[in-house]
């Protein structure tokens, strides 16, 4: 458990667009914008989709997320970093592998590793068991660091069985994503049960999926865990849906939370030393492990 707040900074996602909200942002300018204006205000880390330029689809290809990635360097060079490799739109291993191979100043710090095939409401995230171990092991070879997203119980298991097989390394991160329809539902139970069975040495941040986002984020600040919030998870701001909310709404309201709850938000300076990540400003990814 950290004292220290892991405030995961979620602002694009894949299924959001311009008609559903327009606080999402989708181009490489807008994605950067929304960034920088959450690391002034306070986060630890970033969740990266990329969208296509012509017409805001999601996208797998390493050129735009080099894009974002420097942009974002260019104004902070220590923030941590990571692109997701998600299995919703795209099933060959090469494409979603494709931003583990950006390189030097555009290397990112990680990589999101979903744990197990799941449904969402309308759509399919499939991830194979060969497809996961391919994942893990590439961002070991590579030095970058996964990002563990457990939608249930199972899947923590599934993460022990990768420590098993030596193809992830302490520290953890995992992000707990609860309220999906087809997975853990947003409650304590659930909550308490995947934080207890998580490995050691294992950091956490909660998660919820469309307006379970602030319950969730609510507990993880007063259980002394971090919280994923953003764009990404949920659009509204209110449980009714009367306002569409902006990600620097979703900041903002975090650090209301955690003051009354007297948390301090971790840098991104302490995250990497307590990951093993190298020190950000021009050198990205894991420090090598020794055994």
């Amino acid at each position: 458990m950290s004292e220290k707040l892991i405030v995961n900074f979620t602002p694009t996602g894949m299924i959001p667009t311009k008609e559903m909200t327009p606080h999402v942002p989708i181009s490489v300018s807008e994605i950067v914008e929304d960034v920088l204006k959450a690391s002034e205000i306070g986060i630890t880390m970033v969740h990266l989709h990329a969208r296509d330029a012509v017409n805001g689809n999601p996208t797998y290809k390493r050129d735009t997320y080099g894009k974002i990635i420097e942009d974002i360097r260019k104004y902070n060079s220590s923030l941590v970093l990571c692109v997701s490799l998600s299995g919703r739109d795209y099933s060959e291993f090469e494409k979603r592998a494709d931003p583990l191979f950006l390189e030097g100043a555009l290397k990112p710090d990680m990589g999101s590793l979903t744990l197990s095939s799941l449904n969402f409401n309308a759509t399919a995230s499939q991830n194979s068991p060969k497809m996961i171990q391919d994942l893990a092991r590439t961002m070991l070879e590579n030095g970058i660091v996964p990002e563990l997203e457990a939608f249930d119980i199972g899947m923590i298991n599934y993460a022990k069985y990768l420590e098993r097989k030596g193809l992830i390394e302490p520290p953890y991160y995992f992000n707990l994503i609860l309220g999906n329809i087809a997975c853990a539902q947003a409650n304590l139970l659930n909550t308490g049960i995947m934080i207890n069975d998580l490995p050691k040495n294992s950091f956490w941040s909660l998660a919820g999926i469309g307006t379970a986002q602030l319950k969730m984020n609510s507990i993880g600040i007063a259980t002394g865990g971090g919280v994923r919030v953003g764009i990404e998870d949920n659009i509204w701001y209110d449980s009714k849906r009367t306002k569409l909310a902006s990600n620097l709404d979703f900041i903002n309201r975090i650090h209301t939370i955690a003051e009354a709850n007297e948390r301090t938000i971790m840098s991104s300076k302490e995250f990497r030393l307590r990951m093993g990540l190298k020190s950000g400003n021009g050198e990205y990814g894991r420090l090598p492990i020794n055994h």
